[in-house]
């Protein structure tokens, strides 16, 4: 199965970026990846929620048609990262062909994209950037696939 991430915007902080890369190269060795930084066009004097419909229009139109849609969100279900495993081997096993993961932008996301969701997703119950994210994000999905290989990374 392939894994995809839709980013809003490029990452700011270079120590961030450069473990995004760390994490990208590693999660390559077991399943195709696809970071896709998509651009929104905000105008002088939206709202958030202007910005939310704006930004998920954007997430929306970039999805491929057969996709799991999971969507990070702090009302999200939190998984163990055996759990995160177990449910990537369930699509698999089912033969989903991609996971996309759609990470908002500093508001949250649109109620389109949260009604559009597969599977709401929160990594904490904590607030982190969404930078930090895209990190946290990267290493638990190839925590996921050490698991699922049996290795030893998790331990």
């Amino acid at each position: 199965m392939k894994i995809e991430l839709l980013f809003l915007g490029k990452t700011k902080d270079s120590y961030i970026a450069q473990g995004i890369q760390e994490y990208s190269g590693r999660l390559k060795h077991y399943t195709g990846l696809n970071l896709t930084t998509l651009k929104v066009k905000r105008k002088k004097g939206w709202t958030e929620v202007q910005e939310r419909q704006e930004e998920g229009r954007v997430l929306l139109a970039s999805l491929p048609p057969i996709t799991v849609k999971v969507v990070l969100d702090s009302s999200g279900k939190q998984l163990s990262s055996e759990e995160l495993a177990v449910l990537i081997s369930r699509w698999e096993q089912e033969g989903r062909k991609q996971a996309s993961f759609l990470i908002g932008g500093p508001t949250g996301h649109s109620q389109d994209v949260l009604d559009q969701a597969d599977f709401l997703l929160s990594l904490s119950r904590m607030t982190f950037t969404h930078d930090m994210v895209r990190l946290f994000l990267l290493e638990q999905l190839y925590r996921a696939y050490t698991i699922k290989a049996g290795e030893k990374y998790h331990k």
